[in-house]
């Protein structure tokens, strides 16, 4: 018995080749001159008369047996696709993980979607923003936010001092420096919040839509293992558009 993904494989050759094949049969019936033969004789009007000799030209291009070659072109690739399509009605498998399975009998079409949209959503899930892991994080309850201990800080002003130099005498004035100081005033407590995700968090989800990927192609390999029943379509529709 063929098996689905055997049809597959051969598939694409198959589409392939009508197409090469129809570009080939479109192309001879538009050149005229392939379609085109002619004969003819000459006869002199009188018996001292020049004699020639006849012309011919043979048809090369016959329209039928261009829509012959096309039909059986394409009868092919009718029966492959209708061989295809039908059995994809058919093939079912089990996406299993871990030996619990996620999603129950599912056809072919849906498990080549599923592939494709978790390709996307591995992307996502890599992307995704992380805790600084310079700092300790903590789930605070009341806000669902994470957060880091509170952390305090002196907080200063700058405040001028006199510095003399030089004291006052008769003759000069004190020699004055001015320079400032760092006064403390007061104290920050800060606590950092975000909401981002722990990079374990990530991981693990990661690690989760790479297995389901697997589950998935595997699931896709089973179903495509499926016996299928080779259909014949081509001579049908042919036979009605040609016949």
């Amino acid at each position: 018995m063929t098996k689905l993904n055997q049809i597959i494989a051969v598939e694409k050759g198959v589409k392939s080749k009508s197409l090469q094949d129809i570009n080939a049969a479109h192309a001879k019936v538009q050149k005229p001159a392939l379609l085109a033969g002619i004969s003819r004789t000459y006869q002199p009007k009188d018996e001292e008369g020049e004699q020639l000799p006849p012309e011919s030209t043979r048809v090369q291009v016959q329209a039928e047996d261009v829509l012959r070659e096309v039909s059986a072109s394409l009868t092919r690739l009718f029966d492959v696709t209708a061989t295809k399509d039908w059995a994809n009605c058919l093939a079912r498998a089990d996406v299993t993980v871990d030996g619990r399975t996620v999603v129950a009998d599912v056809p072919v079409s849906y498990l080549l979607f599923l592939e494709k949209q978790l390709a996307e959503l591995h992307g996502f899930v890599k992307k995704l923003p992380t805790l600084d892991a310079a700092e300790s994080w903590s789930l605070d309850p009341s806000t669902d936010w994470w957060k880091t201990d509170a952390v305090r800080t002196i907080r200063t002003k700058k405040v001028p001092r006199n510095h003399v130099k030089a004291e006052a005498t008769e003759k000069h004035p004190a020699q004055v420096e001015v320079y400032y100081e760092d006064v403390p005033i007061g104290y920050w407590t800060t606590v950092k919040f975000s909401g981002a995700l722990p990079a374990r968090r990530v991981n693990e989800l990661l690690e989760r839509v790479e297995k389901l990927q697997q589950a998935v192609k595997f699931a896709r390999e089973e179903a495509n293992g499926t016996e299928v029943t080779d259909k014949r379509v081509g001579d049908a529709v042919f036979g009605y558009l040609f016949g």
